[in-house]
């Protein structure tokens, strides 16, 4: 086999391979085992038709397809190994020549990884890591923790306030005409939570237990549900109950009830270095997101469309993830955000080119500085895994090597390692 590739575009090459008549008629030889199974010819049980009798009936040319598919599982692979290309994308083929007894000649364009050209990344400004925590965050933090530890009461006598949970029934109408989704008895809707259709929420204030109200709302023009988008509707909401939260007081006791402290400012002590941790990591975060941002702006990289939409694929697939671990599903996020999937895809598309760009570069700046990842690294990377998932680290090497992804395990370290190496060859930024 012989194989070689020029540049036709930007990220774009044509891939020119030759394959020898042998495997050509080796490949015919697997295509006729695969076919002859399914075939019906009078007097033979299926997969016993003789060759010479097939292709007399059927042709050889009825095996060509199967024999190229065959053929190309196999060498379009060690094409690209040969000639050094990196694919992001499923090739365009055109298969140029094909038959029995001749070589297999066939051309591929195929989208590649990018090239990078690196601008300056070192000697970066970045933001300083202060670390200090207020009194008013402290505050904050408290008010959190009141409002979580709250307990609902139910309001005999008054009206529906902000914050409050409402337990309604609601029957929608559009036009006069009920609309499937528009109903439900008994839900518990709080007040200002902006889960509902704009406006809903706000004209539930002011009823009163056993109160009836027509709620006129408008559909957002983006609703995912098309025969809503826009349109104006009618609930009739009738409200059950109102429950309204008590928040407990801030004093010893609740340092009792929510923590291992006797007293309110033992608590708050403590709670202060634990949100100076959470200011440092998150501070660090920000150094790291920012150098490796300022690098990327500088760099000159044409990312392909196929990357980012491979990259927002993930993404969505990893939102997907988290809304599971909350018990919701993308369906449910749809009917309560009002979008849909290529909304969201949309939304997701700018951060998806810029988590591709920020790989494309580092990965050039770790070429660049020979930022390589050694075996202790990769050791100590799977004995971290290995007490977060309580498996032997041998065992995780043996999973990772046989699914092939110990590669991207160091890539993983060889990422963080560069962003190290960004930040100690960056300078705190002097503010004004």
């Amino acid at each position: 086999m012989t194989a070689t590739w020029e540049k036709i575009d930007t990220n774009l090459v044509s891939l020119s391979v030759e394959v020898e008549a042998e495997r050509v008629n080796e490949a015919l030889d697997k295509a006729f085992k695969k076919v002859v199974q399914k075939v019906n010819v009078p007097g033979f049980r299926k997969g016993k038709v003789p060759r010479a009798m097939f292709e007399k009936r059927f042709g050889v040319e009825s095996l060509y397809q199967d024999a190229v598919d065959i053929l190309l599982q196999e060498v379009y692979p060690q094409a690209i190994e040969e000639t050094g290309i990196i694919p992001v994308d499923r090739p365009d083929i055109d298969v140029q020549q094909f038959a029995k007894g001749q070589s297999f000649k066939f051309t591929a364009k195929v989208t590649v990884k990018p090239e990078v050209k690196l601008g300056e990344y070192k000697g970066i400004e970045v933001p300083a890591a202060e670390a200090a925590v207020s009194e008013e965050e402290i505050g904050e933090e408290l008010n959190r923790l009141q409002q979580r530890h709250a307990e609902l009461n139910v309001v005999d006598e008054g009206t529906v306030e902000n914050g409050d949970i409402a337990v309604i029934d609601f029957d929608g109408y559009v036009d006069g005409v009920a609309f499937e989704g528009g109903k439900s008895e008994r839900y518990s809707l709080e007040i200002g939570s902006g889960s509902f259709i704009p406006g809903f929420e706000d004209q539930v204030i002011g009823m009163g237990t056993g109160d009836f109200k027509d709620v006129e709302v408008t559909f957002p023009e983006s609703y995912h549900a098309d025969n809503l988008a826009g349109k104006a509707a009618v609930f009739k909401v009738k409200l059950h109950e109102i429950k309204r939260k008590s928040l407990p007081a801030l004093d010893d006791e609740f340092a009792k009830d929510v923590s291992e402290f006797d007293t309110l400012a033992e608590f708050k002590q403590d709670l202060e270095g634990k949100l100076k941790e959470r200011k440092v990591k998150e501070a660090e975060g920000a150094r790291e997101a920012a150098v490796v941002e300022k690098a990327a702006e500088a760099a000159e990289v044409v990312i392909p469309e196929a990357m980012i939409g491979t990259e927002t694929d993930y993404m969505l697939k990893d939102f997907e993830n988290r809304l599971r671990m909350q018990g919701m599903n993308l369906e449910l996020y749809f009917q309560f955000s009002g979008q849909n999937e290529a909304m969201l895809r949309e939304q997701m598309k700018g951060d998806a080119e810029k988590r591709v760009r920020n790989n494309l570069v580092l990965e050039a700046i770790a070429k660049a500085e020979n930022i390589a990842v050694s075996d202790e690294e990769v050791s100590a990377e799977l004995e971290t895994l290995a007490k977060a998932y309580n498996r032997p680290a041998e065992e995780l090497r043996e999973i990772f090597t046989r699914n092939g992804n110990l590669d991207n395990l160091k890539d993983d370290i060889a990422v963080r390692n560069t962003v190290k190496f960004l930040l100690e060859n960056s300078k705190e930024a002097v503010n004004a």
